[in-house]
Parts: structure tokens; sequence; C-alpha cells
């Protein structure tokens, strides 16, 4: 039994004990689906907190699948969940009342914490691979592309760049397939793309690498396209995926990021956001086990990037910690 499913079973019969106590303030945290990253990531910051927070402070935390960032933002807008993990495009767009959200902004958000960089991750089927960049994906125009779930941040992610850079995915077959069953699809041969943004190694790739990796190919970004991708949305910045990260994988892979963030709604109490980003920044090794893009963590990064205003939780905690904060983020 491997380590993440090792603490997700632990958690789930340790919240189970505590839900039980009726004095307890209970604390939904919504991710996505568990083949990415936002899972393991959001039971990681449920346990922990749970455990920090329980007995003194009578708070826990639980963490829930989702369908990504979409549904995420529609919870705590409905008061469903009361933390979530968002892309940093969908929660910037969110904030700013664009495309989506067009004279929709959602103005109740507020930044808790930069959690870790959500890499762009576009893999295709080698024979439709011409030079490995990721204009290749014109090459799959009239075959089967998994864009990811419907309503997921990685969905609106990959419109954004294929957007950007004149990739008309309108001319492929889209499936609105979440990670895992991507994977088991282009592994069988019924989809030829997908698309997984998330923290490396993600589950659904790595399976990929293991059963067919000499037939598939992780496609990469150069400057140029960077730069044009930027112009509409910057959010994004240059990432290498280490050879190694996934099985048999002997070269870099070059490709982009952006952050991803954990939000709360302003209504949230400021002492439960102070002590769980207390409770994530003191036990960060914790964290580092559940999943390897947890490593990029730390307090010198915790506010790179944040697309909203900071919690006053959030702050308390920071400027504690002699961490500058730019008026930008300070909340009214």
């Amino acid at each position: 039994m491997n380590n993440i499913l090792t603490k997700l079973i632990i958690t789930s019969l340790f919240l189970t004990f505590l839900s039980a106590n009726k004095d307890n303030q209970k604390y939904l945290i919504a991710t996505a689906n568990s083949g990415g990253t936002f899972y393991p990531v959001g039971v990681g910051i449920a346990t922990i907190a749970s455990l920090e927070l329980s007995k003194k402070n009578k708070l826990i935390f639980s963490a829930i699948t989702s369908a990504g960032s979409a549904e995420n933002i529609d919870m705590l807008e409905n008061g469903k969940v009361n933390f979530a993990l968002l892309q940093g495009l969908f929660a910037s767009m969110a904030w700013q009342g664009k495309a989506t959200y067009e004279n929709k902004a959602k103005k109740n958000l507020r930044s808790i914490s930069m959690l870790w960089q959500n890499v762009e991750q576009f893999t295709i089927n080698k024979d439709f691979v011409k030079t490995g960049n990721i204009m290749d994906l014109k090459n799959l125009y009239g075959k089967i592309f998994s864009i990811s779930g419907r309503n997921s941040g990685s969905r609106v992610s990959a419109e954004t760049i294929m957007n950007s850079l004149g990739i008309n995915f309108n001319k492929m077959n889209i499936k609105y397939l979440g990670y895992t069953p991507s994977s088991i699809a282009l592994n069988d041969g019924k989809i030829q793309g997908m698309n997984t943004p998330s923290g490396p190694p993600t589950a659904a790739v790595t399976n990929l690498f293991s059963s067919i990796g000499d037939d598939i190919k992780v496609l990469e970004f150069e400057k140029k396209n960077l730069k044009v991708i930027n112009n509409n949305y910057p959010v994004w910045n240059s990432f290498i995926i280490k050879a190694g990260t996934y099985p048999n994988q002997i070269k870099d892979i070059h490709t982009i990021a952006q952050p991803n963030l954990l939000v709360v709604t302003k209504e949230t109490p400021m002492q439960t956001v102070y002590l769980l980003t207390k409770a994530i920044y003191e036990n960060l090794a914790f964290l580092n086990t559940v999943h390897k893009a947890t490593k990029v963590m730390s307090l010198q990064k915790a506010i790179q990037g944040l697309p909203m205003p900071l919690h006053p939780g959030a702050v308390k905690f920071y400027k504690e910690k002699g961490i500058n904060i730019p008026d930008f983020l300070i909340p009214n």
C-alpha cells in the first residue's frame, strides 16, 4: 500500500472519529478529481489542520473531490465548502470578472497561500508528434482529445493556451474526461491526447510512462510560445520537469506552469484562517510526504503569484513571520 493511500485511510478514520464530537467546528476543503495533485494535497492539509487544531481549538477539516476550480468557486459561493484549491488562471478570472466571470467578479474570495505550481502537461500519442512542441496539437485535428472535466479549471487553462496560440480545439473531437479516465483511454488507444495540468509527478501521467512510455510525448513550450500566452493572462512561467520525474523519462521536459492557491471566503473567521495557515507552514515536512509537488512550498514563496487579496488571518500569520506583504494583497 503506497504512502498516499495509507494516509487517506488514516485520515478518513481519524476524521470520522472526530466528527462524532458535536462541539467541533467542521470545515470542508474542495479539491479536484483523485487522479491529479489537488486531492492528495487537500487531504494532506486537512489532516495537518485536524491533527493540530482538533483538541485545543475544536476545529476539524475534511477534503472532498470535485470537478475542479470552476465547481470549487461555485461551492464557495453557495456555502457548500469553506476552503478550496484553485488554479491561478481561474482564480484571476474570477477575481477580475473576466471570461467565464464577465460582469460576475467574485470579490468575496480571499487568498491564503500559493501552494505549488500547476504544470501544463499536454500528452499525445507519438504518432502525431512532428516537432515535440505544443503546436503539434494541430496534428490532432479530427482526432479525439480529452481536455479534462467540463467544469474544471484544467479545461479553461487548456482552452486559454490553445486560443492564444491559434490552435483551434473545436477542430478536435473533444472529450471531457477526468485525469485517470483520460490516462486509461490514452493507454487503450481510445483517445489520441490528454490535458492534465498538475504538480508533477502526476499519477495519470506516471501510469502512462509506466505502461506505454515509448508511445507518448509530453509536448514542450518554447519562450516564444510563453510570450504569446502571457499576452492575455500573465500567470505562466517556464518550468522544467526534470528527467527521472516519471518512469523511464530520460530527458528534461520544457513546459510552463502557473500557481495553484488555497482560497477562502472573506466571511470565514480570522482566527480559523490564521490557525490553518500556521498549521500548514509549521508542518511542511509532513505535507511533503503526501505529494512531491509541495516540496516547492516555503514561507518565502507563500504569497508569490496570488491574484487576489489575502484573508486577514493569513496576513496576521505572515506578518508574524516577517513576510513583506505588498499593498495590493492587503484586504480593505
